[in-house]
């Protein structure tokens, strides 16, 4: 069931990066990345942290288990003078012995482990990929800063912080 999303959209993307240092990319089966090498990525839930979206939809997609290491960017753009679309780009590892790949058939029609310089010259990569590959994604990384509480008055139930250390 497609959710209504309105016009404000937020989303998650993630470079996962394994020991041999390739990138987890999918193959969605529908939108206009179909058939095209991109992140695992997908929209924020309500009640979900822009973190904990990233490793559900790394997850949901590929069945690989991740650990968020920083944000490494934020894409923003707006549809058709109408839609404002956003995405968080995270930088993930995967959880040790998490590197079996689980493709969720119903959205994903590929997913495996690519090293950033054959990303960067091929032709079905998504254009943000191509991009990305390009550069050091970890050189400008934020990193993520854990066990701060900004204090009970405000009722987070999670809280993350995100900063150059």
């Amino acid at each position: 069931m497609k959710k209504d999303r309105g016009k404000v959209w937020l989303g998650v993307a993630s470079v996962v990066e394994n020991e041999n240092g390739e990138w987890l990319v999918v193959k969605k089966a529908y939108s206009g990345l179909k058939g095209r090498w991109s992140l695992p990525a997908g929209f924020v839930n309500e009640g979900e942290t822009v973190n904990s979206a990233a490793i559900r939809e790394v997850k949901e997609e590929t069945g690989i288990d991740c650990v968020v290491q920083g944000i490494i960017g934020f894409r923003t753009g707006v549809i058709r003078n109408e839609i404002s679309d956003n995405m968080a780009i995270f930088y993930c590892k995967p959880v040790p012995g998490s590197c079996n790949i689980i493709v969720q058939e119903h959205e994903i029609l590929e997913a495996k482990w690519i090293h950033p310089t054959l990303l960067a010259q091929d032709e079905i990569a998504s254009v943000m990929l191509v991009e990305m590959a390009k550069h050091n994604v970890q050189r400008h990384m934020l990193d993520k800063i854990d066990g701060i509480n900004p204090g009970d008055i405000f009722g987070y139930t999670e809280y993350n912080l995100f900063f150059k250390k």
